[in-house]
Formats: C-alpha cells, structure tokens, sequence
C-alpha cells in the first residue's frame, strides 16, 4: 500500500460540465507531475493493450472558495504537488492562454475552482482537513 496520497478538490457551485472538465484536467495534470503513479498496460483476455491509468486512488472533494484557497494554502507550506484550476480557464481555448491567465491571478488569493494534490498521505490530509467528499 502507497503512502502516496491524490486528493482532487472541486467547487461546489459550478456547473456539472464544468466539474467534470475541472476534475480531467486536473488528472491530466497528476499523471504529468507524477509520472510514478502511472500504473501497467492493460491488457484483455483476447492479448489486445489497453492504455495506462494511475495506479493510486484519487479522491473528489467539494469545497468553497475560501476552501479551496485554505487548503492552497495549506498545500504550499506543507510543500505537496499542486495542480491548480482557476475560473478565468474557462474562457480560454488553449495551453498557452491557460498559463497566461494564470500568470495573470493574484497569487495570494487565486480564483480557484479546482485544486489537485498529491503527496504523502498526512500531509494531503492536513491539506484537505474538513473538506466533504464529493457526493
């Protein structure tokens, strides 16, 4: 068993398309920043390969604003990896335009509307302390 921990936060007030965009390029992004967790091939009983996935379990927690800028926070000092989503995204078309708006939040308080950690398991959870799993 890993002490590798990937908590996925989300919040609560978007639209469910906006969830589900939020939480795959937030997965994107961990299998990017943790290349370890990537698990074997898949294969079938007919031999065919399948893609890889991660390995580890990923947990969905729904937040607030402020939430989500506590465990930000949180995140920092305790030094986990950190996969950030802000709403200014949404109106964007591509990488490029990502990272520049971005670039563009206050650093201190960012617009969060999805956050990805992954690190050791005490530290996650120290991270996401009272946040609700997604229902």
């Amino acid at each position: 068993m890993s002490d590798t921990k990937i908590a996925l936060i989300v919040r609560h007030d978007l639209a469910m398309w906006q969830k589900l965009n939020v939480v795959a390029f937030l997965a994107t992004g961990i299998a990017s920043e943790t290349p370890e967790a990537i698990g074997e091939t898949y294969i079938d009983s007919n031999h065919q390969h399948y893609g890889k996935i991660l390995g580890l379990p990923m947990l969905i927690f729904t937040a607030n604003l402020m939430e989500l800028q506590k465990s930000h926070r949180k995140a920092l000092e305790l030094e986990l990896t950190i996969i950030p989503y802000v709403e200014a995204m949404f109106t964007t078309k591509n990488d490029v335009d990502n990272r520049q708006v971005f670039f563009a939040e206050d650093a201190n308080k960012l617009n969060l509307v999805g956050l990805a950690l992954v690190g050791h398991k005490k530290s996650v959870d120290k991270a996401i302390k009272n946040l609700k799993l997604h229902p």
